[in-house]
């Protein structure tokens, strides 16, 4: 299991110089398995990510849906963590779901207190990402859709993801590249300009760093 040792990650941000703490934000990261949530929070994190992957053993063999990641030999049980700055007043703290079915039973725990989510779709399986979207969408979580763009998959449109997905006009659909920093950082940045966006439409967010 790769993990940050307790003993060296790194203290939250101090205070700026006139006493203010920094707003903690909680986004969480969801999607299938496989879609690349790991990958995500480990290109953005300021420190080192936390990351609960395990091998998988034969006892996933018959339980877990290998379909179309047939090569992938390891997978988050618990969660993924990270953490960004976006300036002095606001850090957004970054939790990665796991994907397989018989790991969903966290999700409550998980995103209790999230200002808003990213769900990660692989065109290759769209469905994948459903219980997330339908996730999100039950409990009033605002959410972007981000399309990871893995090599050697069809290149669809923002609008034919939003058909296939099912999901309103208002919510982004963004295309990304899960292994690059800036990229996963201008998603999160789509994040926080929607929730923003819906909490006071004459808002707008301020760049990541």
């Amino acid at each position: 299991m790769a993990s940050a040792d307790s003993d060296t990650t790194p203290a939250p941000p101090a205070a700026d110089p006139g006493g203010h703490i920094p707003l903690a934000v909680k986004i969480l990261v969801a999607g299938g398995f496989g879609v690349g949530k790991t990958t995500m929070v480990g290109s953005v994190s300021e420190i080192p990510p936390l990351s609960t992957e395990e091998v998988m053993t034969e006892a996933s063999m018959g339980v877990d849906d290998l379909g179309g990641v047939e090569e992938k030999s390891t997978t988050t049980v618990a969660l993924d963590f990270g953490r960004i700055t976006v300036n002095r007043q606001v850090v957004l703290y970054l939790f990665g779901t796991p994907g397989q079915g018989r790991f969903w039973f966290m999700w409550d725990e998980l995103a209790e207190g999230a200002l808003g989510a990213v769900v990660l779709a692989d065109t290759r399986r769209l469905d994948t990402c459903f219980p997330a979207v339908d996730f999100f969408e039950r409990r009033k979580i605002p959410f972007v859709v981000a399309v990871n763009r893995f090599d050697g998959a069809y290149a669809y449109e923002p609008e034919e993801v939003r058909e296939a997905v099912d999901v309103g006009p208002d919510v982004p659909i963004i295309l990304t590249d899960a292994r690059e920093r800036q990229e996963s950082k201008s998603v999160l940045l789509a994040l926080v300009e929607h929730v923003m966006r819906q909490r006071s439409p004459a808002v707008s967010a301020r760049p990541l760093p």
